[in-house]
């Protein structure tokens, strides 16, 4: 199972709506074949899996990191082709929350005689498709927040230079975490202070850039900017606000991008909650927001946040730069969001922290 999950990893960021599933099938002993979801969530798994395999697939046992699914959509049920191709175990990580299958498949395979064994790994199946578990349970997808800063909590000095607060390896790492996610997201201040690409580079990845998104209110983000130029190659989305200029809607269109229209909140900003309810609903399942300040503050205000990771570098910028995260509203500590330690390393010469929050954690494992 931990191979399969392994598998499965490989599919995060490029099999959304779908959620990223590994399979591995065993034969007296040896791997007679294994699968992992194929970019754009087709084909699944158990299709490749069981295509590698072919006739060693005859009384194998298939490790599966998801419930097979049960439903007939642009192919025929998973489930359905274990047990055509005779396979005569199933070990199945976790129930699929999908209400189009949600314990379907798990049912087909036992009234065909499979002997099943399930809830293998579960946790660990569980947080590796967070981002589906989330869209198909909560109507959102799982946002990864990534904050790099100075020791003193600084992302920039007072006029606004940047570039930069931590070093090439973490900045790397950062590319890597881009690649593994459906879409990297920015506020519009910090598409207008540092024109960003928002793609995958240096690590001969580049075929893995995900969405870029600005969550712009008024569509103030520059036409002539490297994600207008760009928008015709590499998808460019932007969440606007109901009182965005026409015209700027009409000139992002003309250029590619795709329109999200979105609520606005009682300061006339892009309500977050509602934008995320509008990604999840056009499929994302793993958004990576890297800031600025004001958006990462909003996103955390409205629960948005299921995992951050901070980069702290060692330099001090002080009182006068500014702050990674904009104004909470708290008034007692009490009330401040905590997060739980996943991990700390290394890398180069900054430390990344990651933070997971116990809520969500929790409820997803409660599925399982």
């Amino acid at each position: 199972m931990r191979l399969a999950l392994s598998l499965a990893r490989r599919g995060l960021g490029r099999v959304w709506p779908n959620p990223a599933v590994g399979c591995v099938l065993v034969n007296d002993g040896h791997v007679a074949g294994r699968g992992w979801t194929q970019p754009g969530g087709r084909p699944h798994a158990e299709t490749e899996a069981l295509a590698q395999a072919g006739a060693k697939a005859k009384g194998a046992t298939a490790y599966v990191t998801l419930e097979p699914c049960a439903h007939t959509g642009q192919t025929a049920p998973c489930a359905a082709a274990l047990i055509s191709a005779g396979v005569s175990r199933v070990i199945s990580a976790m129930q699929d929350p999908d209400p189009r299958v949600q314990g379907g498949g798990h049912k087909m395979l036992r009234d065909a005689g499979v002997v099943l064994v399930t809830d293998m790994l579960a946790k660990d199946a569980a947080k590796l498709n967070l981002g589906f578990v989330s869209r198909v349970t909560k109507s959102r997808p799982m946002v990864t927040l990534k904050l790099a800063s100075s020791l003193d909590g600084r992302i920039a000095t007072a006029n606004g230079d940047s570039r930069w607060i931590t070093g090439p390896a973490a900045r790397r790492a950062v590319h890597m975490m881009r690649a593994t996610h459906d879409a990297v997201m920015v506020g519009s201040g910090t598409a207008l202070a540092d024109d960003p690409d928002l793609t995958v580079r240096g690590l001969g990845l580049s075929d893995r850039s995900p969405i870029r998104i600005v969550v712009d209110s008024t569509l103030k983000t520059q036409m002539n900017s490297r994600l207008e130029r760009t928008a015709d190659q590499i998808p460019v989305w932007m969440c606007h606000g109901p009182e965005a200029d026409p015209r700027a809607c009409s000139d992002w269109e003309t250029a590619g991008a795709r329109l999200v229209r979105c609520a606005a909140d009682n300061d006339g900003a892009v309500d977050v909650a509602d934008a995320m309810q509008k990604l999840a609903d056009a499929g994302l399942t793993r958004v990576f927001c890297e800031g600025g300040g004001r958006l990462a503050a909003s996103l955390i205000r409205a629960g948005q946040v299921d995992r951050l990771v901070a980069f702290s570098a060692g330099v001090a910028i002080g009182g006068d730069g500014r702050a990674s995260l904009a104004s909470l509203g708290l008034e007692r500590l009490a009330d401040a969001p905590r997060l739980r330690q996943h991990s700390v390393r290394q890398i180069g010469g900054d430390v990344m922290t990651v933070w997971e929050m116990d809520k969500d954690i929790k409820s997803v494992s409660k599925l399982t």
